[in-house]
């Protein structure tokens, strides 16, 4: 090669181009899988602002956040009276044995995490505990803690941070891998993690949460809320305009502006007619076709809200809507249609929880846990009177309950003469024929 000319040299290389493996020609063939974000504007980057946030993006912009959402009237009592029913309600762990028979398992440990301290260290209420599980599977989707075991008995259940936990398959194994915040990363058992998720999932094992859904919703509504400050804090209110011809000297403008004010001013005044001078023609504002759109929009945006928790319109305190007579048939649809799911998938997830021993044992006894609605379906106290009454026997008709059973089901204590099913007198037409039966013999 040597004494050889460039054109010599490109010549033998057959005019081939060689690239330096330099810094810059590496960047300028990299390319980039990943769009980049500038944190300082992350108010004017939805997706930034939204992710930072903790949010959902919605169509009008919005970053939907926890708080955002709960700031809708809507959502708010949705969602609070889901969790806080589900807080309230007892929640036992029960044992059936092999004659059939059932009763509260109040000797296995299980039995007083969820009935007086799930924490183990009275940090946190079952009522918290339970309120706070719940509110985490609407929103998120999914609802964890950490199972607590002593030689292999649980002892507490702690509830993980929201979203720092996920579900997944790992070569046909459930594993649960947790990233807290602060701290290292870990992988947990199926017996380690407490799960239960909402009904709706698009994954198998991942629920869907309402912010995931509602985000859109939430969002338009929330703009619709600003719209409407927007408007009372910056817009014109007057009610309308007087007209005339000829200016107003300053008395005649000092005397009518009086007169507004002390003799058509405030709710006395309502439907008065105005007794106007000097060619004074009133000019009454209306209500602009956005004003009433904005309006019906609130509306509908709230009808909109209303069906994603599934909670009947009169219990999310709508006005055109009436109470009325039919209270007891609105709760039971409260418990039967947006409830009863819940109650499910909260005793299958404590099923999950107890060991295969637990489940069946060998003479036959199994263990389950069991929500107790009847503290919502309470009727009055005459519904209450008229039921247990028939349920003693009353009429003649053969009792199904001892009277120290109906004493438990009003929370009075169990008293010496309420055991034993006797039949109640009457005075049917065959309770008499009885008696005068053993009158003869």
């Amino acid at each position: 090669m040597a004494g050889m000319s460039p054109t010599d040299y490109q010549r033998a290389a057959k005019f081939r181009r060689s690239f330096s493996s330099s810094r810059e020609a590496v960047e300028q063939r990299r390319v980039y899988a990943y769009s980049v974000h500038d944190i300082a504007s992350g108010d004017q980057d939805p997706v930034l602002g939204a992710f930072l946030r903790g949010g959902r993006e919605s169509l009008t912009g919005v970053a939907v956040t926890d708080r955002m959402a709960m700031r809708n009237s809507v959502y708010y009592r949705g969602t609070s009276l889901i969790a806080g029913s589900i807080g309230m309600l007892p929640l036992s762990l029960l044992r059936r044995k092999a004659d059939g028979t059932t009763e509260k398992a109040v000797d296995h440990p299980l039995y007083s995490v969820l009935k007086t301290d799930p924490l183990g260290n009275g940090a946190m209420s079952p009522n918290e505990f339970k309120s706070f599980m719940q509110l985490a599977a609407l929103f998120d989707g999914n609802a964890y803690a950490r199972v607590v075991r002593l030689n292999g008995e649980i002892q507490a259940l702690v509830p993980f941070e929201r979203r720092t936990v996920k579900k997944e398959w790992n070569g046909g194994n459930l594993r649960f891998r947790h990233t807290p915040k602060s701290g290292r990363p870990e992988t947990l058992g199926p017996e380690d993690v407490f799960h239960f998720r909402a009904p709706v999932s698009l994954d198998g094992l991942n629920g869907l949460g309402l912010l995931d859904v509602a985000a859109d919703t939430i969002g338009l509504a929330h703009v619709a809320e600003k719209a409407v400050a927007r408007m009372l804090t910056k817009g014109v209110m007057a009610g309308g305009a007087l007209q005339m011809k000829d200016e107003l000297s300053d008395e005649a403008f000092a005397r009518l502006k009086a007169s507004l004010r002390d003799d058509y001013s405030g709710e006395d005044a309502a439907g008065e007619w105005m007794l106007l001078e000097g060619g004074m023609e009133p000019k009454p504002f209306s209500g602009s076709a956005r004003e009433n759109q904005l309006v019906e929009l609130r509306k509908f945006e709230a009808e909109q809200g209303s069906r994603f928790t599934g909670v009947p319109r009169p219990l999310l305190m709508f006005d055109e809507t009436a109470w009325g007579s039919g209270i007891e048939q609105l709760g039971l649809y409260f418990v039967v249609y947006c409830l009863l799911p819940w109650f499910v998938i909260w005793e299958e997830a404590i099923w999950r929880l107890l060991s295969r021993k637990e489940k069946q044992a060998r003479d036959g006894t199994v263990l389950y846990a069991k929500f107790n609605e009847r503290a919502l379906l309470r009727g009055s106290m005459k519904n209450q009177s008229d039921f247990l009454a028939s349920a003693l026997g009353r009429g003649g008709g053969k009792p199904f309950m001892e009277a120290n059973e109906a004493r438990e089901a009003l929370d009075m204590n169990p008293h010496p003469d309420g055991y034993g099913l006797q039949p109640r007198a009457g005075t049917t037409a065959a309770a008499i024929v009885e008696d005068q039966d053993d009158d003869e013999k």
